[in-house]
């Protein structure tokens, strides 16, 4: 939990805002400078994670205050994007699965026929946002600074940015990480976890947070399966045994193998989104 891993205070930017961000009151990073007299638990307490000078139950309390917080947050973007007909997708991976590149192939393959958008997520610069107003979206790059996930607090400024249009698909790329992430809830109707076939096949047992709050695993860069050593059986088979009810696609973005079942996956959901939308909403 980023109650206990570093995650940066106050560093946040959005594009378009001259204020930073800051995370919700309660996320401290405070140390006690007394490091005396107390047990040393290393995770293994009620909280599953040690920081100098915290108790087990304070973290507790600073993690749900966090979350219930974001929470809030949450519901507001998802009663939004109900109103709107709006779907949200957001989308997980460490870095280096080749996220931003299957974004990019989304959104040209997409655009002749649905209004796309993208709020990007990164440490650092707006490569990626640039890579996507190139491809012809709509985006907004948010940086974390040392903040390793989005909240929805951000993601709700990004969506007052983006001037989303009615029936819209956004596409929430986060912070590469698959830790973090995984515990807060952006308002979005499904997490799309990426990952690619030169990384390890056993990352779902490793994070499986992740892959148990995902909706859909995407199994990237099949391209190169001749050229690596990966077992997509044995990986497919982990990450079901941490969610049975995962869905799984075999694509590579850069071929365009397997693209149509995402895309189908997407439209899908899409449709779904938009079933009940029954009067106009004031524009955001």
């Amino acid at each position: 939990m980023c109650t206990v891993c570093g995650c940066g205070e106050g560093e946040t930017t959005i594009e378009g805002h001259e204020h930073h961000h800051h995370h919700e009151e309660g996320h401290s990073h405070s140390h006690a400078d007394d490091h005396g007299d107390h047990n040393h638990d290393y995770g293994q307490g009620a909280a599953h994670a040690h920081a100098p000078g915290l108790s087990q139950s304070r973290m507790v309390q600073i993690e749900q205050d966090i979350l219930g917080k974001n929470n809030q947050y949450a519901d507001a973007n998802r009663r939004f994007f109900s109103e709107h007909g709006i779907l949200a997708l957001n989308l997980v991976s460490s870095p280096g699965s080749g996220k931003t590149t299957l974004l990019t192939a989304t959104v040209r393959a997409m655009l002749d026929q649905t209004p796309v958008a993208v709020i990007e997520g990164d440490q650092q610069t707006a490569l990626d946002a640039d890579r996507i107003r190139e491809s012809g979206a709509k985006a907004v790059q948010i940086n974390t600074g040392k903040g390793c996930h989005l909240d929805a607090h951000m993601v709700g400024h990004a969506i007052g940015d983006l001037k989303l249009q009615r029936g819209s698909a956004l596409f929430i790329e986060n912070v590469g990480n698959l830790v973090c992430p995984s515990a807060f809830d952006l308002g979005e109707a499904a997490k799309v976890v990426i990952l690619s076939v030169t990384e390890g096949a056993d990352k779902p047992l490793k994070y499986p947070d992740m892959f148990h709050a995902a909706s859909l695993m995407i199994l990237n860069k099949t391209d190169l399966l001749p050229y690596v050593d990966f077992d997509v059986e044995a990986c497919c088979d982990y990450a079901r045994r941490i969610n049975p009810g995962i869905k799984i696609i075999q694509l590579s973005a850069t071929t365009g193998e397997g693209m149509d079942d995402w895309l189908g996956w997407i439209r899908a959901n899409l449709a779904i989104a938009q079933i009940g939308v029954c009067s106009p909403a004031k524009e955001r």
